[in-house]
């Protein structure tokens, strides 16, 4: 099948695109407002896009608390949804009222961060503390302004837990981080193989 991607009349259930993009690892940012309020959001439009420098991205539909706090303070923590962590993880996905901690929420440990003063998640084995680079408004092929943006940082720290690391390399089936899929899906990194790149 094909269909037109812009009207998105596909005649599926379900709009297929969040499947056919995926897995997408998901981006568990950790945020703190001018007033104090902690904030702890999953975003599965996140990546990394950079190594050098280390630049990690997440996208908001609207501006949420995340983009927010993170614009207004210039700091936020991507922490690493695993799979032990997969329910705490859903957890904070829910629209909670405004001041409802979703680390309490949730049973999650905030502690401190280095050199960010917006915590990490303890119970997490991987967090990346980042300052705000910038945001990037987004708009389709005709100037439309989309409902996303895109919310760009430096990570500048990062922590792992040492228990993950094997003959000074991460392993990272035993981390065993999640991923969204389309619809109500999930997938677990449990598994790996390897290619060498060609050299001509």
């Amino acid at each position: 099948m094909h269909y037109d991607a812009k009207t998105n009349k596909h005649g599926l259930k379900h709009d297929p695109f969040k499947t056919l993009v995926s897995p997408r690892p998901i981006g568990w940012i950790s945020t703190i407002s001018k007033t104090g309020q902690l904030n702890l959001a999953p975003y599965s439009f996140f990546n990394g896009i950079s190594d050098n420098p280390h630049i990690v991205m997440f996208a908001s539909q609207g501006p949420k608390d995340s983009q927010i706090n993170a614009e207004a303070t210039g700091e936020f923590v991507c922490n690493l949804a695993t799979w032990d962590l997969r329910d705490a993880m859903n957890a904070t996905a829910a629209p909670l009222e405004h001041g409802v901690s979703e680390f309490e929420r949730a049973g999650l440990t905030p502690v401190p961060s280095i050199e960010v003063a917006v915590p990490r998640v303890k119970e997490s084995p991987v967090a990346m503390e980042c300052k705000y680079l910038k945001t990037v408004d987004l708009s389709d092929v005709d100037g439309v302004k989309a409902t996303y943006a895109i919310v760009l940082g430096q990570v500048i720290r990062i922590h792992i837990d040492d228990a993950f690391i094997e003959d000074g390399m991460v392993d990272i089936t035993r981390i065993r981080p999640i991923a969204r899929l389309g619809y109500r899906d999930y997938t677990v990194v449990d598994s790996v193989f390897s290619m060498a790149r060609p050299t001509a």
